[in-house]
Order: structure tokens, then sequence, then C-alpha cells
């Protein structure tokens, strides 16, 4: 809470930096006349801003980008101008019903409502992706057009992560063709963004990658016992796998005693084990996992001793037969 501050001109990057917890902020009658627009950005659980009776003329919609817009954020008494600049503040105030009214000052030095707010070449972006979704085999190309409108004319940003796949944007004023080659099983299920920004605001459309693969069984461990015995093992494949189990070559029929438990599913692997409840000896010997989908399978053998074999003599065995 900061009030009657005479000399806060300016809140900057550095200035609420190490404030990372900071979920309140009150700025109040100061002379405070400009936010950088990363002075919120370690500040990601802000959930109310008071910025009210302060010298606030121009505020980028850069600086809110991350602040959630069912949040309050408090404006008035601020001398803010008439000007495309602030048009996203308009914007914001339709989202929120209970908004207070605001106003601006246009180049006469006339007060006017922020609600009818329209300067000439202001427009907030509209953007465009094609495909939305695209299925293709690992190794394939892809290629996305990014179209985008507005004005000012906005400037269009690929946000990707995929740091196996290579890529080549070839950007135009206001299209953008992106080309993804080879691509990865690690790629599946990634989402690429395409924004188009300008100074009014910003509008993304995503695009869904779907790369199908052959099974992989990147793990397949001896028993582990913990309440019940469990053979763990970890299976990649887009479709998910089938999963078949042979012991001592024989197919294994599951049941409520020996059965597959997947502990943990992500878009690409599932993480799970071969359960047996009170496994006997007649439960040793080996396993073979089998993993298969329409485009190839996989498979992998452990030995598993649950219990040693009862030690019975040759007398033993007479006495039994008699």
């Amino acid at each position: 809470y900061i009030a009657s501050q005479n000399r806060l001109f300016d809140i900057s990057d550095s200035s609420l930096r190490h404030y990372i917890n900071l979920r309140n902020l009150t700025v109040t009658r100061t002379r405070l006349t400009s936010i950088s627009s990363d002075a919120f950005y370690n500040n990601t659980k802000l959930q109310y801003v008071n910025l009210r009776d302060n010298n606030l003329s121009m505020l980028s919609w850069r600086t809110f980008q991350n602040f959630n817009i069912t949040f309050p954020l408090l404006l008035s008494g601020n001398p803010l101008d008439c000007v495309c600049e602030n048009m996203w503040i308009k914007l914001r105030l339709q989202e929120d019903i209970d908004s207070p009214e605001l106003t601006c000052t246009d180049e006469r030095g006339e007060t006017r409502d922020f609600a009818t707010l329209s300067p000439p070449d202001c427009v907030v972006p509209k953007v465009e992706l094609t495909p939305k979704t695209v299925t293709v085999l690992k190794g394939g190309d892809v290629k996305a057009v990014c179209s985008a409108s507005g004005s000012p004319v906005p400037v269009i940003l690929w946000t990707l992560d995929m740091p196996s796949t290579h890529y080549e944007i070839n950007p135009l004023e206001t299209k953008s063709t992106l080309t993804l080659s080879d691509l990865s099983p690690d790629d599946n299920g990634r989402v690429i963004i395409c924004s188009a920004e300008n100074m009014v605001g910003q509008t993304e459309a995503t695009l869904q990658l779907n790369i199908l693969f052959p099974p992989t069984i990147q793990q397949l461990l001896g028993p582990e016992r913990d309440h019940h015995w469990c053979i763990p093992f970890t299976v990649t494949g887009n479709p998910k796998p089938e999963l078949l189990w042979y012991h001592k070559n024989e197919l294994l029929q599951e049941q409520d005693y020996i059965r597959t438990m997947i502990h943990e599913s992500t878009e690409n692997e599932d993480h799970g084990c071969l359960q047996l409840v009170n496994p006997t000896h007649i439960h040793n010997g080996e396993y073979k996992l089998v993993a298969k989908n329409e485009y190839g399978r996989d498979s992998k053998t452990v030995t598993a001793q649950f219990i040693d074999p009862p030690n019975i003599s040759p007398i033993d065995d007479m006495d039994y037969c008699k």
C-alpha cells in the first residue's frame, strides 16, 4: 500500500522484482506518471491493482497482459488520454460489468466517457492459424500459416518449444508461414501458439500436434515388493499401445490377482507395472512384455524370482507317492 508519495514517478521492472508473492497492490495519490511494460513480470500472483488518483495519462496493455481479466483494475482519477494506446482499457471495461465509469481527455482537452472512445485506425488484432490440428507420422513435415489483421498492422509472433525439431519461419507483413521438419515423438501433444499484437492488444491462435509413432518399451525392471509385487515398465507409443504379457512364453490371462496397472499416463508415456498379489514359486520365471499398435511393436523380457520353490527330497517324493 503506497499513498501520498510525491516523489514516486514511475514503476519499472526492478521496483517489484522481489515481491514474487504480491497479491494486492494499491498506489494512490502519488505523482506516478509511467509504468513499464514489464513492471509486474515477476508478480504472477497479483489479484488486485488499485491505481486511483495518480498522474497516469497512458498505459500499455503489455503491463497487464498476465493480470487475470476477472480481477479488478482500478484507474479512476488519472488524466488518461483518449488515444489508441489506451483503447485496451475500454475493451477491458466491457468485460467487467461492475466497473466504475472511467473518463479520458481528448485532443481538445474535453472529458469523455471511456465507453465512447473510438480513435481512428485503432483495431484490436484478429488472427487465424491453419490448420488448427495436424496428425502426422513421426519424421513427417508440417506447414502452418498464420494470418493477422488489425490497425496498426500487428506484429506476428510464434511461440514454440521444440528443441529436437528443425523449423523455419517465413514472415510477411500480414502472414507468417511456419515449416516444421522431421517431427519427433517428443513433439506429440505440443501446442504451437501464433499471436498477433499491436498497441491495442493481442490475440492468439493455436495448433496442436498429434504425432503417430510405434511403441517403444523404455524400461522393464525386475520385480519390486511394495504392498504387492510389481514388475515396473515404461512404454511409449501413439496411439496408446496394447500391452500383452507372456509368462514362460505362454500368454498371461490377467485377472484380479495378476493384472496390468497404469500409475501415470502422459501424452507420450505410460508408467505402470504388472501387479501380482501373493505370487508363489509357480509364478517364477521369464516374463515378456509386448507393446503394439498399428505402426509397430516392441518387446522386452525380464526374469522374476518371487519365492524359492519347496525343497522336496527324493525320499519325500516316494512317501508322497505312497
